[in-house]
């Protein structure tokens, strides 16, 4: 076998494992960091939704005030105002979906669906956690979600959720008597969650795997003809000249020309012996014939 094909052998080796072995790393590496990139657009979400929902509380409501008196109206409602809010973000993000799942809502559209409450309940029995992030399965995949619990801090929602009688009296012709009352001060019943799918994060780390991976390839792909360019000009051509010289030389040709490379390497070095070796040689043939 011949040397150049040793040397690109075990190259390719070389190459095969460190590929191999990058492509692991870089995946594992890409796959934390796109999730973390989801989980941090869920997080910016959420707190901009705590923010519609304060301007709603502090400047929208208190414009209302005089209408609700004639006519409910949904624009009041903090947790409506974050809604319609995501819905136009929906827009633009339709892989982030929003919701304030609550145990005992006043408007069904939020009540807690069972993986909710679970949640909700988590929150209560755990009530210095201020944050989860988790997975769950759907029929339409693997979901990933960040849920925050929101606490009843504001002693004015209980205006609306106390009882019945407190509440105004068009809150209760359009929803009802039965739901969302009894709430109390620092209750958590309700759970803000920001969900995306899984197939996000994986996607965008596939994406990013395949670039790098590509370019990666690619930069060996340029060495690899390097080195093999280097090995031919420096040693393959050089060895193969020299060996030509000798196998003459062995054939009982002795003044064949000498073979001079360039430079001062080990090539160069070993041509020099050579050459003195030959010229040794044909000295001492020539005393013997003498």
């Amino acid at each position: 076998m011949k040397l150049l094909v040793k040397f690109n052998l075990v190259l390719l080796l070389i190459f095969a494992a460190g590929f191999l072995a990058t492509g692991y790393v870089s995946n594992r590496l890409l796959q934390r960091n796109a999730r973390e990139e989801v989980l941090e657009n869920a997080r910016i979400m959420t707190e901009a939704a705590l923010a519609v929902r304060s301007y709603t509380v502090s400047q929208i409501k208190p414009l209302l005030d005089t209408q609700m008196k004639y006519s409910f109206l949904p624009q009041s409602v903090p947790a409506y105002s974050a809604n319609e809010y995501f819905k136009q973000l929906h827009l633009k993000f339709p892989d982030y979906s929003y919701r304030e799942a609550t145990l005992n809502p006043t408007n069904p559209v939020n009540r807690a669906t069972d993986w909710e409450a679970d949640i909700v309940h988590y929150f209560q029995q755990n009530p210095g956690m201020k944050e989860i992030v988790g997975a769950r399965d759907t029929p339409n995949g693997r979901v990933l979600y960040i849920a925050r619990p929101m606490p009843i801090k504001d002693g004015k929602c209980l205006y609306c959720h106390d009882t019945p009688q407190m509440a105004p009296r068009t809150l209760i012709e359009r929803y009802g008597s039965d739901n969302g009352f009894g709430w109390k001060l620092n209750d958590i019943l309700t759970a803000q969650i920001v969900s995306a799918p899984m197939q996000l994060p994986v996607q965008r780390a596939k994406t990013a795997l395949a670039g790098f991976m590509l370019s990666l390839a690619a930069v060996f792909a340029v060495i690899f003809l390097g080195l093999n360019a280097m090995l031919v000009l420096l040693v393959v051509r050089p060895v193969n000249k020299l060996a030509t010289v000798a196998n003459e030389v062995s054939l009982g040709n002795l003044d064949v020309p000498d073979f001079h490379p360039s430079g001062k390497d080990e090539i160069a070095t070993l041509a020099d012996a050579f050459s003195r070796m030959r010229k040794s040689l044909k000295h001492a043939i020539k005393m013997l014939e003498v």
